[in-house]
């Protein structure tokens, strides 16, 4: 769109990438390596044109950076499991079923069986301690939530 009428891109013999977190001096020796001759660089636009045409290259190089580019961050699907937000509403979920649960059971205990009814107070207590392990589960997630946010992570 809007580009010259003869590029290399019309061909699918070209392409351009964003040096936001690559360095654009490993890039472009990577990109030479496996055959790329044609080079544009376009620091104020932050990208390199690269295609398979004749060797040749335009535009300024991008300057070298004063301090080392960023560790590239996992995607987040990978380390979703191991997140601290997944681990408090996992609490959550199963300290809220215990509670439901532990309602059920004591409802139908009370009703089925007087000998029983002794342990409906501990059942309660369970109750309780269900709902308390329900609600440390949520703080822990939104903590973690807000911990990340202010962290830069997803």
């Amino acid at each position: 769109m809007g580009g010259a009428t003869r590029s290399k891109h019309l061909d699918g013999a070209a392409f351009d990438i964003a040096m936001a977190n690559h360095d654009p001096v490993a890039f472009e020796a990577a990109a030479r390596e496996v055959g790329f001759l044609g080079f544009g660089f376009y620091p104020r636009s932050g990208f390199i044109h690269v295609d398979l045409g004749p060797a040749r290259q335009w535009g300024e190089r991008f300057p070298i950076p004063a301090t080392a580019f960023a560790a590239e961050t996992p995607p987040a699907r990978e380390v979703l499991a191991d997140s601290r937000t997944m681990k408090g509403g996992g609490a959550a979920g199963v300290a809220t079923l215990g509670a439901a649960g532990v309602e059920v059971a004591q409802s139908l205990l009370a009703e089925t069986q007087s000998a029983i009814l002794p342990l409906v107070p501990y059942l309660d207590t369970l109750r309780w301690v269900f709902i308390a392990v329900a609600l440390g589960g949520i703080a822990v997630t939104i903590y973690a939530r807000l911990d990340d946010w202010k962290r830069g992570r997803r």
